[in-house]
């Protein structure tokens, strides 16, 4: 007869509740790390969609997504003519926030360098790519669009030829994909009352932002066969722009700006996981105590320390094993609703299952160390 499961028969309402309590946690831990791996996965999304070997941005900056980078809007001509480039394409990103139809929207206009590239890359789950170079969108589902839909931003108005899915900044804000110049447009607008006053106020009348020829930075393709390193060699040595591989981006975002929310996130996570320890041991440690008198008789007939141990582990382990398939109900009923993208990924599970069961069975020990120090005789008492 299994001793573990005939005690959790007989206390089968505090099994259920530890279990439920247990599954809480869980949940939140597989929570905190979902949304990190989601907000990698959003930050590295255009670097890892966009097709670019190398990007080159402005000298001395770690751009276009660490750090703002503007460069001359013809970088991408001088680019072309590097020995192993197969394609140079201008490249813009900003962040702003727009009223439209009554709605305020915050979101992360990006230039495409059209005809060059059409937005091909873009996931669309509606319409199509851009034919034109001006006055046409791309929006990402989550900004409430439909193909057709025709809004005014500054003083243009702008149709929505497609609707994508997933394509997001690191913030959380919808992408609004648009051509250069009509993007170099929006990041200038300003209110003519406010020329006005500027031009009565000073004399350098240069918009700010990416205009007069300006942009973000270029994304380079490199020929099949060239040399990264040789073409990034021969770019960085005319000392005017910063040239970034792939890797280096990665490096940058993860270990730059991200560094202190992953340090923040494992930090709540291994918050999560002490109390989920503390409470399965005060759980366990309660159950030993109640059967005091059960654990005496055991020994007094000849049980072994080891049966009494075992009996314990597999409780702590029981409540650990159904806690974490609770909990990953619990995710994949919850997560998809959050308004920020939380990734589940079959390694991480079986990373936490591990950590979970590990967990619970060292909690055991509050447990085990009060039942081996219960002696036969206090079967009388």
């Amino acid at each position: 007869m299994n001793l573990a499961f005939a005690d959790i028969r007989h206390h089968l309402a505090r099994f259920v509740v530890t279990t439920v309590g247990v599954s809480a946690l869980l949940t939140a831990m597989i929570g905190m790390i979902g949304l990190y791996r989601g907000i990698v996965y959003e930050a590295l999304l255009i670097i890892n969609d966009v097709g670019a070997d190398i990007w080159v941005a402005q000298g001395n900056r770690a751009g276009p997504f660490a750090e703002t980078s503007e460069v001359a809007s013809n970088l991408d001509r001088r680019l072309e003519g590097v020995p192993g480039v197969k394609q140079a394409r201008r490249f813009i990103q900003f962040n702003q926030q727009y009223e439209i139809d009554g709605r305020r929207l915050r979101t992360a206009v990006t230039g495409l360098d059209f005809p060059k590239d059409a937005g091909s890359w873009v996931p669309l789950i509606a319409g199509r790519h851009f034919y034109a170079g001006h006055y046409e969108a791309i929006a990402d589902q989550s900004l409430g669009f439909i193909v057709g839909d025709k809004f005014r931003l500054g003083r243009d108005e702008y149709t929505i030829v497609g609707v994508a899915v997933g394509q997001v900044d690191m913030a959380g804000d919808g992408i609004l994909f648009v051509t250069i110049p009509d993007a170099q447009t929006l990041n200038a607008f300003a209110p003519s009352e406010a020329i006005l006053l500027g031009r009565a106020e000073r004399t350098d009348l240069r918009p700010l932002g990416y205009s007069k020829g300006r942009i973000a930075a270029v994304m380079v393709a490199l020929r099949p066969g060239a040399d990264p390193e040789q073409v990034r060699n021969h770019i960085r040595n005319w000392g005017d722009v910063a040239v970034l591989t792939r890797a280096d981006e990665t490096d940058i975002l993860l270990n730059g700006r991200l560094w202190r929310l992953r340090i923040q996130i494992l930090a709540f996570v291994g918050m999560t996981l002490l109390v989920t320890t503390i409470v399965v041991g005060l759980s366990i440690y309660t159950m030993t105590l109640e059967k005091t008198n059960q654990i005496a008789l055991l020994k007094l007939i000849g049980a072994r320390d080891s049966l009494i141990v075992r009996m314990i582990v597999e409780q702590a382990s029981l409540i650990g094993i159904h806690a974490f398939a609770w909990a990953v109900l619990y995710a994949y009923l919850i997560f998809p609703h959050f308004p920020r993208t939380v990734l589940i990924t079959p390694p991480d599970l079986a990373a936490q299952a591990v950590t979970a069961l590990v967990m619970c069975v060292g909690a055991s020990w509050f447990g085990i160390r009060k039942a081996l120090g219960v002696r036969a005789q206090e079967v009388l008492s």
